[in-house]
Formats: C-alpha cells, sequence, structure tokens
C-alpha cells in the first residue's frame, strides 16, 4: 500500500526528502511559565519570551496583566492575595533581575530586592511564601552567564521587615529552580536542575524551622538522565507535583527517559504517577478553582487544565 510500510506505520516520503531531514524550531512565539491563581479562579501567568505576564479570567477571556514584565519567570500569592514575581533575565533583553510585589486592587509595585550584598541578581526563577509572609525565591542563571556579578546560584528569604537572607548555596546545590513548603510549614522542598551533562536533576528536601531556617538536606527523588523538575507545587497530603521531563533531548547529557509532563511523588520520595502533557517542555503548574482542585500547567506556547481529586496547598487564597 502507497505510503505506508508492512508494519502499518507510515512511511518516510524518501522521495521528496532525505533521510537526514527533520522537523525542528524555527523560532518561538511564547513561552509560558509560573502560574498563580486568584481567589476569584483567574490564572496569571508569564509568558517570558515576549516579556508579558497575561491573565486568563474564570470565563475563558485572556488579556495582558502586564505588557513589560521584566522577563518574569515564577509568579505566586502572599497571604494577602498580592502577586509576587520573580523578574528574570532569559530568553532576551530587559530582564530586570529582581523580585516585586503587585498589590491587585491599587496596581502599585512594590520592589522588594534587586542586590545582594550589592550584586545583582543572576536571573529569580520562582517563588513561594509561608503563612507568616516569608518570601522564598531561587537565583539560578540558566541564560548567558557573562552577566553574573556573583558566582553563587542561591536560595534567598525576604523576611517581614524587608531584610534578605542567603539560606542555601553550593556546594549544597547546583542550579535551583522551582521550590516548595508542605502543607505543615516543616519541610522545605527544592528543585536543583542542572541540564550540563552529569549534572544534578534531583529533588532536595530540608527540614524548615520556625525562623525559616533550612537543615538536614535530603534527596527526595532523581530524574537523572533525564530532564530535571521545573515547577513544584505540593497537594494537601503533602505530595509533591513537578513540571519535568522532556520529549526531545536538549543536549548532551539528557535523555528521554522522563517525558514531558507532571509527575506526583510522595514525601517519602515513592513516584506515585506521571500525567502527560502535550507539549515538549512542561515548565510550572499552580492549583485553584473550586477547592484548588484544579491544576494549571503551563508548558510551550500553552496553559493547559487538570482536575483533581485532591485539593492543592497554598496559603493564599485560604
Amino acid at each position: 500500500m502507497t505510503g505506508k510500510t508492512t508494519s502499518g506505520t507510515l512511511a518516510w516520503p524518501e522521495e521528496f526528502l532525505p533521510q537526514s531531514s527533520g522537523v525542528t524550531t524555527a523560532t518561538v512565539i511564547a513561552f509560558t511559565e509560573g502560574p498563580a491563581v486568584d481567589a476569584d479562579g483567574s490564572v496569571y501567568f508569564s509568558d517570558i519570551w515576549n516579556s508579558r505576564i497575561m491573565k486568563l479570567a474564570v470565563d475563558g477571556t485572556q488579556s495582558v496583566f502586564r505588557g513589560d514584565s521584566g522577563r518574569t519567570n515564577g509568579n505566586t500569592f502572599d497571604p494577602l492575595g498580592r502577586l509576587l514575581s520573580c523578574e528574570g533575565a532569559e530568553m532576551g533583553p530587559g530582564g530586570r533581575r529582581r523580585v516585586v510585589r503587585t498589590d491587585l486592587k491599587t496596581g502599585k509595585v512594590t520592589v522588594l530586592t534587586e542586590r545582594f550584598e550589592g550584586a545583582r541578581y543572576n536571573s529569580p526563577n520562582d517563588v513561594v511564601v509561608d503563612r507568616h509572609g516569608r518570601i522564598y525565591f531561587t537565583d539560578p542563571c540558566y541564560g548567558d552567564r557573562s552577566s553574573m556579578e556573583m558566582e553563587i546560584e542561591g536560595v534567598y528569604r525576604i523576611n517581614p521587615d524587608g531584610a534578605v537572607v542567603r539560606i542555601l548555596k553550593q556546594p549544597d546545590i547546583q542550579r535551583p529552580n522551582g521550590l516548595a513548603i508542605s502543607p505543615d510549614e516543616r519541610t522545605f522542598y527544592l528543585v536543583d536542575s542542572n541540564p550540563n551533562p552529569g549534572g544534578n536533576r534531583k529533588i532536595w528536601a530540608f527540614d524548615l524551622a520556625v525562623d525559616g531556617g533550612v537543615s538536614n538536606q535530603r534527596l527526595v527523588y532523581d530524574f537523572a538522565p533525564g530532564r530535571g523538575g521545573d515547577g513544584m507545587r505540593v497537594d494537601t497530603e503533602g505530595n509533591l507535583w513537578i513540571a519535568g521531563g522532556i520529549n526531545r533531548p536538549r543536549r548532551e547529557g539528557e535523555t528521554t527517559e522522563y517525558p514531558a509532563g507532571v509527575y506526583v511523588v510522595s514525601p517519602a520520595g515513592r513516584l506515585l504517577g506521571h500525567i502527560p502533557v502535550p507539549e515538549d517542555l512542561v515548565t510550572n503548574l499552580a492549583f485553584g478553582g473550586p477547592g484548588k482542585k484544579t491544576l494549571h500547567v503551563t508548558a510551550g506556547k500553552s496553559l493547559f487544565k487538570i482536575q483533581t481529586k485532591v485539593a492543592g496547598w497554598s496559603v493564599y487564597p485560604n
């Protein structure tokens, strides 16, 4: 039969294309990241490529919330319903390399931190907040490393009084990315995702003290040799929901052992399941909607949603 092999699979059109040919990306028109869900169910998410923050209303209306986002990556809400955003430095110029807070009622933007000990941050990536209003964010460098003003790719805590403390750095971690706090606020979780050959693709857990300090580092899950995790959230039962995997290797030392999707992992490190997502690169996720049982997932050019049986955990909305 013309156009099919004897096994029934579609055949390569050798008459028209060389065997070395293939489909490759010519350009990117959007790159979604950092979803955060408001009390009314509206989803705010980043389009890093176009340096903007988008808003998807409950009725399905999509709009530009912020046209110049400073290359914002991760977002979340604090206990008072204010939007926290990591303005990064990836995918083009204009990255402001700082963490800001937006009052959605007034539109006022407050810069929470843009330097540590006099040096600009590398590229603030993702953010989480505890019940006390302490803000934790990661600061890796996945882009142009010549712009780095500090050698450390660390994790930081912003205290309610505005003081900034570096709580993790090398060699304990390599390249921090997503992060989460357990519902009882006794455990701090970190995605350590270094795409270089032999780099960490690990999920770490730490004891979280009442003062916001971390200790007792231990491994929860290792995605090596596949792509590591990216964004991460927790549900009310304490399980980790991790955006990770890849369908096409991007570089040496990275495999497709873990396909793109959402991975559910118990606090003890048991893989509970995988939710395939139809994009090559899944970046982040957030629970929201009625009962916090809608999982919103950013991946490639899209924002997906998945109905869940378990509720997600976050300090806002209550």
